[in-house]
């Protein structure tokens, strides 16, 4: 259990109790890079989580401390915003700290000691665990009672910000808002969202990781949302009343397709159609068609391998590895590409056969061991008992 080790270590360099929040990451069932496109995604909160514990300490200096890492981060309030410093892992928590500044909100010194079992670059959103665990934390010690859509507001934007990566919302939403046996819809424009049930004694998600480390803040990335964007400016010439792709249909995408460059295309193509497949899962998902429901992940990982070009050459292996086993229903790439996990929807009482013959392939195919993860989905970010009086 990580929150009483967390706990010791806190009471052990700080001397006092701390307050103990737990923040989860996320898969994303379907629905890849359109959450900075307006559309739709469907992620839940899963059993992968990093620990915080936290305390106000009276002075006018944060201390940070990364149990994980083993490396402390000091900084000195001085009545000024805080800023982007050298250690990469501290940006996060520091973005986190700017936001509640922007806001008014005057922070004092304040310790920290946090880790966690989220997989780092595969895919599971351990940076906005880390934004929203700590955002909670300091709304929960300094009273500033933020709603949790605020919170995660704030969490994505402390990513802008003091990471560099323009990233949507849907991370630091899956993380603050999930149900346990339940993915959420999401509309990312207008933030409404409706839950389904996820039937997880009969199916488990299983995620295989390809061994290959993305970075979300790599030029890539903001160069596909870059292309999206030119898709937009290209098409509302014609239609005005377009502001993202979400408004996008194929019948006007394909009648202007002589207007945009090939690549731009094919980006806008993806993630209107990623939309679409979006609406049709989240349909058979109510039908309890999880055969359907997995035809619409193997659809939406061709999307991402051909028209937005985001998956590699390990990621295409696992989920054909995954394809011809008859207790796998659909499997695609997760998060923002370049690497990470597939995500496989599998039948329970197939699980352990399916994890045995994706390994013995992928060892032979590409010559290393593979790591695999079975989740369970669970609630978001919540403090842990006992929580100290405020």
């Amino acid at each position: 259990m990580l929150a009483p080790i967390l706990s010791k270590a806190f009471r052990l360099r700080y001397g006092r109790a701390p307050l103990l929040v737990r923040a989860p990451g996320r898969v994303n069932l379907i629905g890849e890079h359109t959450d900075y496109n307006g559309g739709f995604v469907l992620p839940a909160a899963i059993d992968k989580e990093i620990v915080f514990a936290v305390g106000l300490n009276g002075t006018d200096t944060i201390r940070l401390y990364s149990h994980d890492k083993n490396e402390t981060c000091e900084i000195r309030l001085d009545g000024q915003p805080v800023r982007p410093g050298t250690t990469l892992w501290a940006n996060y928590l520091l973005g986190v700290v700017a936001q509640f500044q922007q806001r008014g909100v005057a922070v004092p010194g304040f310790d920290c000691v946090f880790g966690g079992n989220v997989p780092m670059g595969a895919g599971l959103s351990s940076s906005a665990a880390v934004e929203c665990g700590l955002a909670f934390a300091l709304d929960y010690l300094l009273r500033t009672g933020l709603s949790r859509l605020e919170l995660a507001r704030l969490s994505q934007l402390a990513e802008h910000q003091f990471a560099g990566v323009q990233c949507g919302i849907m991370d630091q939403f899956a993380s603050l808002f999930g149900r346990p046996g339940h993915v959420v819809r999401l509309d990312c424009r207008s933030l409404e969202y409706d839950y389904f049930p996820f039937n997880s004694a009969a199916y488990h998600l299983v995620l295989c990781n390809s061994g290959v480390k993305h970075s979300l803040a790599s030029s890539e990335y903001n160069t596909r949302r870059a292309e999206c964007e030119h898709g937009v400016a290209a098409l509302q010439r014609h239609f005005p009343a377009v502001q993202t792709l979400r408004d996008v249909n194929l019948t006007q995408l394909e009648a202007n397709r002589a207007e945009l460059p090939p690549v731009v295309y094919r980006r806008c193509r993806y993630v209107v159609q990623e939309n679409q497949r979006v609406a049709a899962a989240c349909r058979h998902l109510a039908a309890g068609d999880m055969a359907a429901f997995g035809q619409q992940m193997y659809a939406s990982h061709a999307g991402l391998r051909d028209d937005y070009e985001v998956s590699c050459a390990e990621l295409d292996a696992l989920v054909r590895i995954a394809r011809p086993h008859p207790g796998v229903l659909g499997a695609r790439m997760m998060g923002g590409g370049f690497g990470g996990c597939t995500i496989n929807l599998v039948r329970a009482a197939e699980v352990a056969d399916f994890v045995a013959s994706a390994s013995a392939a992928f060892e032979l195919e590409l010559g290393r061991p593979l790591k695999t993860y079975q989740t369970r989905i669970v609630g978001g970010v919540g403090a842990l008992d006992p929580a100290p009086l405020r």
